[in-house]
């Protein structure tokens, strides 16, 4: 049975990172402003590329529907059952001849390197070199004056979002610079030291434990945690000990003003001053207006559609990422308990028990990004990425949830092959 839409309305804004400004239009370069929208538009083209296996137009119809009503230049989906790879595709709707989404296209994924960030938490624990009762301000050496319950925010109530901090009360410190940066006596841009420094010097919301409340200072504390622990940079530990044992090689970090090989641009009509120095200069959203090196561990990664669903199958078992026991850690309710919506957030995943096992999913949404990942109890999986999101009255970029399980329910007979072995 497919699991309900989440808007951020149901839950606290629980599956994506709180920014400002959208993505609404089309245009060819990536870090002007926008462009002429209805010339970009008029002029709009299709473009797929990838692969699919017999029996599932129905997932590209949906996709181009979706993008064509929103005016999405470019997305990527990824589809898989059983762990066999059915479907990796790229879309592109756009007047750009140079614009063109491949399977292996590289896009920001938003809030779903929290999944990432929270494996290989599990797999410090798992290995005996991290507690989940550990004190996050013991082990960074946070300073707990300004509030002394910071020293109850443990690894785990970080994982689940229960640290006290929440940005409905206090405004989200990952987009806070230029406050920061005031009151720390600091010129722009300022670093996740800093962040950190300036948090700890105020109290927090909740008591730890007593609240959920979707927290990316939590996770940037988590990468740092790792980051101590391990002796390495939280990226080269996450690629080592969760991304190359699946195969996966083109998952990277995103830069904030610059483009890897094979990275989408981000669109939005948005303008703000650039975090990057004190001139204040006005900036497109995607490019400047934050600090994706800061969000590294709750938001910075690149990868494609397919590389998240290789990577949410350490989760199916039988993997040498995570052992049963640290899969059963992930999706185990919280002390909250679940919420009166049926669902809780696990370590790094949003969980609904259903008739026949669990649900389990994360949503990221950036200036510029939109993206969702889905593990289905009946062993469906999928990806959708997009290079803007919701801005202004344009429709709901959460329908995308719902359809794709329409998508998948219309299916009647699925494909026997695998298309994983193309790409990896």
């Amino acid at each position: 049975m497919p699991r309900e839409t989440l808007t951020r309305r149901d839950f606290g804004k629980a599956a994506g990172i709180a920014g400002v400004g959208a993505g609404v239009a089309g245009l060819a370069g990536c870090s002007s402003g926008s462009a002429d929208v209805s010339r970009v538009a008029a002029a709009r083209t299709w473009k797929t590329s990838g692969s699919a296996l017999a029996g599932l137009s129905g997932f590209d119809s949906t996709l181009k529907s979706f993008m064509q009503a929103r005016n999405i230049p470019a997305g990527q989906l990824a589809v898989v059952r059983k762990g066999k790879l059915v479907l990796t595709r790229g879309y592109t709707w756009s007047g750009s001849t140079t614009l063109n989404a491949q399977p292996t296209s590289l896009f920001r994924i938003a809030s779903l390197s929290k999944p990432l960030t929270a494996t290989a938490v599990l797999r410090l624990v798992q290995d005996g070199k991290l507690k989940l009762t550990d004190s996050a301000a013991t082990l960074l050496g946070l300073s707990t004056t300004a509030d002394p319950r910071l020293k109850s925010v443990t690894v785990l109530r970080l994982l689940q979002h229960l640290g006290g901090w929440d940005r409905n009360i206090t405004p989200d410190p990952m987009f806070q610079d230029k406050t920061i940066a005031t009151a720390l006596g600091k010129a722009l841009p300022i670093k996740q030291a800093d962040i950190m420094r300036y948090v700890s010097g105020r109290k927090l919301d909740h008591a730890p434990g007593t609240a959920y409340a979707y927290s990316n200072y939590g996770f940037m504390l988590l990468g740092r945690i790792i980051e101590k622990v391990t002796g390495k940079s939280y990226a080269t530990y996450v690629q080592d000990t969760v991304l190359t044992p699946r195969g996966i090689t083109r998952m990277k970090q995103g830069h904030t003003l610059t483009h890897t090989t094979g990275e989408m641009p981000y669109y939005s009509a948005n303008l703000g001053p650039t975090v990057f120095d004190n001139t204040g200069t006005s900036v497109s959203f995607p490019y400047g207006a934050f600090n994706l090196e800061n969000m590294d561990s709750h938001g910075g990664w690149l990868a494609s559609a397919m590389d998240l669903t290789r990577f949410a199958s350490i989760y199916d078992g039988g993997t040498s990422v995570l052992n049963a026991a640290s899969i059963s850690r992930a999706f185990a309710k919280p002390e909250t308990g679940i919420n009166a919506s049926g669902y809780y957030y696990g370590c790094g995943w949003l969980v609904r028990p259903v008739t026949g096992g669990l649900n389990t999913w994360h949503d990221g949404s950036l200036s510029g990004t939109s993206t969702l990942m889905v593990r289905r109890f009946d062993g469906l999986s999928w990806a959708v990425l997009f290079d803007q999101r919701q801005e202004g009255s344009a429709p709901s970029y959460d329908d995308i949830d719902g359809l794709l399980h329409k998508a998948a329910n219309a299916v009647t007979t699925w494909p026997a092959g695998d298309l994983y072995s193309k790409y990896f």
